[in-house]
């Protein structure tokens, strides 16, 4: 087995991560919510591994299909859920309304209010995941975010100076 520090660092992130926004959503009381959301048996990620680029401006986007529509995402393993802004919710078709916003998660611009959802599927190239736990940000999310609810289902994921390679 090949150790690649790079790949440490970046599993050990989004561990700490995910530990400290699972604490925040205790605190906002939307942890509950998520995992009443979320399926009993987690269904494994199925497809082909998928590689996705370093952009110019050093962070790693894929062109997401989220329940069969395209949305630009940056691959966030610091986010322990997908997260998606309002006008990305919208072009999937989620209809939220304004009581649906039950919660606050704390992210590096602050405090903010967000809606839990399930979305049926995401896929980054050939790999795919079904029933993915995500949040929908109400304001100041600026893109979409890949987080650890789909990262997590893959079997590995591992990254490289130009490239992440997701592995279903």
């Amino acid at each position: 087995m090949r150790f690649d520090p790079s790949s440490a660092a970046v599993m050990a992130l989004a561990v700490a991560s995910a530990l400290t926004t699972a604490w925040w959503m205790d605190q906002a009381g939307l942890r509950s919510q998520a995992q009443a959301a979320t399926p009993a048996i987690s269904v494994p990620a199925t497809g082909a591994p998928a590689q996705v680029l370093k952009a110019a401006d050093g962070h790693y986007w894929a062109d997401a299909l989220i329940e069969g529509r395209a949305v630009r995402v940056m691959v966030d393993t610091g986010a322990s859920v997908v997260a998606l802004t309002r006008a990305d919710a919208a072009r999937l078709g989620l209809k939220l309304a304004p009581a649906d916003f039950s919660g606050t998660v704390i992210t590096a611009s602050g405090a903010v209010r967000a809606a839990p959802v399930e979305l049926q599927s995401v896929a980054v190239a050939g790999a795919r995941v079904e029933r993915v736990e995500a949040l929908v940000v109400e304001a100041g999310l600026p893109h979409s975010l890949l987080g650890m609810s789909y990262l997590g289902r893959l079997s590995s994921f591992s990254a490289t100076p130009a490239e992440l390679t997701l592995r279903p």
